[in-house]
């Protein structure tokens, strides 16, 4: 219920609260505490209720429509054959996936490698830049090095 709260929220909601109860508080939680205690007995009751009524064997979760129709309509070898195609499709599809995860990894590491080797490299010094400059034009700047193949995209 509070996964979405941090401590510092919390304790925030906690100094709200004293501060617009105050005095009042701990009757405020006492009522609140027994709100809750009643709506626990009233939802036992109910389900004391219902199953006194539905009979001993029907369970609280076999009221719920696809429960029932999959307890009361299909037979177990109904659902299996009803699960079979899908299941094949499943295995299918997971293994087409792992097949292009590998692939993706392998391209990602021989990727690094490559990387790994033109960083290696010096960078090398051409005199023709000098030259242009001289001459009153403007420097032609060197290509930048690609980062991604260019028949790919």
């Amino acid at each position: 219920m509070f996964e979405n709260l941090n401590w510092w929220e919390i304790g925030g909601l906690l100094l709200l609260a004293l501060l617009i109860f105050g005095d009042r508080l701990p009757n405020v939680i006492n009522d609140g505490l027994r709100m809750l205690r009643n709506l626990r007995q009233m939802a036992t009751n109910a389900t004391g209720d219902l199953s006194r009524e539905l009979g001993t064997d029907i369970k609280l979760e076999d009221l719920h429509p696809k429960a029932f129709i999959r307890k009361h309509v299909l037979s177990e070898e109904d659902e299996a054959l009803l699960r079979k195609p899908l299941q094949s499709a499943y295995e299918n599809v997971r293994s087409d996936l792992t097949g292009v995860h590998n692939e993706l990894k392998d391209v990602a590491s021989a990727a690094d490698l490559k990387n790994s080797v033109t960083s290696l490299e010096k960078p090398r010094l051409t005199k023709t830049a000098g030259t242009a400059q001289a001459n009153g034009a403007a420097p032609t700047p060197a290509p930048a090095p690609r980062t991604f193949d260019v028949d790919a995209t």
